[in-house]
């Protein structure tokens, strides 16, 4: 069998049109499971999740819907 080298699939060349807002959520998703720990239902993250973005994007949500 032999090892074939890994692909990326082009992932370098992904634009992210707002890099901004996509760093902030995923801040928020590490930051809400940091406090929870692991092992709770995806109910009880989703509801923190939820909270958290409420927080943090309150004025950048809506600097995107102007």
């Amino acid at each position: 069998m032999q090892n074939k080298p890994q692909r990326h699939g082009d992932t370098e060349k992904i634009i992210f049109y707002n890099e901004e807002l996509t760093d902030k959520i995923i801040a928020s998703a590490i930051e809400v499971h940091r406090h929870l720990g692991p092992g709770l239902l995806e109910s009880a993250y989703e509801e923190c999740f939820c909270h958290e973005l409420n927080i943090v994007l309150k004025d950048g949500i809506k600097r995107l819907v102007l």
